[in-house]
């Protein structure tokens, strides 16, 4: 990894993603690596560590960076002070200089935020803010242990607005405890009424075995998988009635917004955080459990806090483990990608000379023959197949036996 960076060219398009790993709350039905804190005393500690790595990284930028976006995940990066939101982002861009990023996003928990952090957000140039909502039901919220009002979401969209921050993203899941057609058509609606330019519309996963959290969620209460689906084509439908444009699988955009855009120019991208219209070649992660991505691989930082905390103040890198890529891996990442984005794929020369990769496509095909197209040269998945691109692109990835595929897709359907 140290040698992809002093080997980048020259003012390299850089990305950073920044992760805050902390929470005022641990919602039940997340999976992402966070942890609650009560009280602010991690927070100061954590900013200087991650102020500590990100000079660390840039040193080893040898030729310079050209950054070009900052975003702000979590966790609940707005769970900071004004003045570590402050010290944080002037530390940033003296070690960076972001004086000319494209954009500048921050992930929002509207419970967690204020007028304030809006203010300090906004100085340093915030310019798409992305709203955590899942579901506005209070049954709902109350399952999945999140509670947040219609009237908080629409307080703090309006603080947005009044800043001049037009572009947001909501998160909403389905197949959530006690939701209903009728109760996902009303959160639906609420959301649409505040109008965000895109939504993000994901399948909760219950993976309890995984995160140990989601244990507290009423399994009995989840929707069938049947249902599951349906509800996705109602929320489809709706989101698209409403003048939305689809953008691969979950996500959803206004025909204005950067997403769209580069969903009809054919330049959508896929990385760890979703579909993006973000084309930098490196996208540099920085705090736990932050995952970097070179042209050459993918890197990702010690996941604990605490044993961040020791890398960091001991002069070492944070990195816990990676993968470089083959040649031919870059040639299924490409597939996969267009697959995710566009649900086909046209092959190059270079794609049909690997006679490993050919045969890997031709197993995908005849494990789901009718939901995928192929002729030798180009990949399509039907339709009404749509909702089954992850399976078909883990064939793809890491093929097993036909039958064993043929078992999955007709498990799937």
């Amino acid at each position: 990894m140290r040698a992809w960076q002093a080997c980048a060219p020259k003012n390299a398009g850089v990305s950073l993603y920044v992760h805050i790993p902390f929470c005022r709350r641990l919602c039940w039905f997340c999976a992402c690596r966070t942890q609650g804190t009560r009280n602010d005393a991690p927070l100061a500690p954590y900013v200087r560590r991650l102020l500590a790595e990100a000079r660390a990284v840039r040193a080893r930028f040898v030729n310079g960076v050209a950054p070009r976006r900052l975003h702000l995940g979590g966790g609940t990066p707005t769970i900071l002070s004004p003045a570590l939101l402050d010290t944080l982002l002037s530390g940033l861009n003296d070690i960076w200089g972001l004086q000319n990023l494209e954009e500048f996003s921050v992930e929002v928990d509207p419970t967690d935020v204020g007028p304030a952090r809006l203010d300090v957000l906004r100085a340093h140039g915030l310019s798409r803010a992305s709203l955590g909502i899942q579901d506005f039901d209070e049954q709902v919220q109350a399952a999945i242990g999140r509670t947040q009002s219609r009237a908080l979401t629409q307080r703090v969209v309006d603080d947005l607005r009044a800043r001049g921050i037009e572009a947001l993203n909501f998160d909403l899941l389905y197949g959530l405890p006690f939701q209903t057609a009728h109760t996902l058509t009303a959160t639906l609606d609420a959301a649409l009424e505040m109008r965000p330019s895109r939504i993000a519309l994901f399948g909760y996963a219950h993976v309890p075995w995984m995160s140990k959290r989601q244990v507290l969620i009423p399994s009995d209460a989840l929707p069938s998988p049947k249902t599951r689906l349906a509800l996705f084509d109602q929320a489809r439908r709706t989101l698209l009635g409403a003048g939305y444009v689809q953008i691969g699988i979950d996500h959803f955009a206004l025909p204005h917004d950067q997403l769209a855009k580069a969903y009809y120019d054919k330049k959508l991208k896929r990385s760890f955080q979703g579909y993006t219209d973000d084309r930098a070649p490196y996208l540099v992660g920085l705090g736990a459990s932050a995952i970097s991505t070179y042209p050459d691989g993918f890197a990702q930082n010690i996941p604990v806090t605490g044993q961040y905390a020791d890398k960091i103040d001991s002069g070492a890198s944070a990195t816990w483990r990676g993968y470089a890529l083959t040649d031919q891996d870059r040639r299924k990442a490409d597939l996969v990608e267009q697959l995710m984005c566009y649900h086909g794929a046209d092959l190059t020369a270079a794609h049909r000379a690997d006679s490993a990769l050919m045969a890997d496509i031709d197993r995908m095909a005849r494990a789901f023959d009718g939901a995928v197209g192929w002729d030798g040269t180009t990949i399509t998945i039907e339709r009404w197949a749509h909702p089954l691109v992850r399976l078909i692109a883990v064939q793809l990835v890491k093929p097993t036996d036909v039958t064993a595929g043929e078992r999955t897709y007709s498990a799937a359907i």
